[in-house]
């Protein structure tokens, strides 16, 4: 893949941009063009190249920030029980976290993307989380060692843990719901959803409805069914704060 002199120096003050040790930041050179060939790759979208991509690397990240995310959780958590530790594992390697550590270092700034999905804003959202996991990826490809990308995703993960445990649901809204409703000896909430938009990479693809007591509570919206499901019990739990249903 051939790559040029300003492409090189774009991807290096990017990489000098993050919070890597000084010493694994010197493996990303012009002498080490290897490594900064892994970098681009992770940050061009298929449609900017349809053969070198960041799809591979994406694949290897999402693996790599499985095993890190583990060993960051048994580390400070050391007494959780394991449930929990999944519990949480799944915020800190979501897409909705991949996101906003994309936006906190400027994904967007240096990624390669086709016109066409270039148009398409509502795929933003998916394009930097997908990115960032391929860097991550691309990381380890380069460095062949874990611990400096969990040292560097560790201030991400302390921001993001702390927020999920503050949580009194812990962001488990379904659950959450559930048990408050059957608390309150109200009916299992049920979860109504429909597909709004055929578009795949829309974050407002699925339009779910939750209904306690055959009443229509809140409404989320979702990428997903899962997603849509999770937003609409949030919003319910919100609803519950306020409001009160009879029996």
């Amino acid at each position: 893949m051939k790559i040029s002199n300003h492409r090189v120096e774009e991807i290096i003050n990017f990489i000098k941009g993050l919070n890597l040790d000084q010493k694994f930041k010197k493996e990303f050179t012009k002498e080490k063009i290897k490594n900064i060939l892994y970098i681009n790759e992770s940050l061009t979208h298929s449609s900017a190249n349809s053969e070198i991509n960041y799809e591979n690397l994406e694949f290897l990240g999402d693996a790599v920030l499985r095993l890190v995310a583990s060993d960051f959780i048994k580390n400070k958590y050391p007494y959780m029980q394991v449930g929990e530790r999944s519990e949480l594992r799944s915020h800190l390697v979501s897409d909705q976290w991949l996101e906003e550590v994309g936006k906190k270092i400027e994904i967007n700034s240096v990624l390669v993307i086709g016109n066409k999905a270039l148009r398409d804003k509502s795929a933003n959202a998916t394009i930097q989380a997908q990115a960032t996991e391929a860097l991550i990826g691309a990381l380890y490809e380069s460095l062949n060692i874990v611990e400096p990308i969990k040292d560097w995703l560790i201030p991400f993960w302390d921001e993001k843990s702390n927020e999920v445990l503050a949580d009194p649901h812990k962001k488990n809204y379904k659950s959450a719901l559930q048990e408050l409703t059957q608390s309150k000896g109200l009916s299992i909430p049920r979860y109504k959803t429909i597909e709004i938009d055929k578009k795949h990479n829309n974050p407002k693809r699925f339009l779910c409805s939750v209904f306690v007591k055959n009443r229509s509570i809140a409404e989320g919206t979702g990428k997903s069914i899962k997603q849509a499901e999770k937003d609409a019990a949030s919003k319910a739990l919100k609803y519950f704060e306020k409001n009160v249903i009879d029996q």
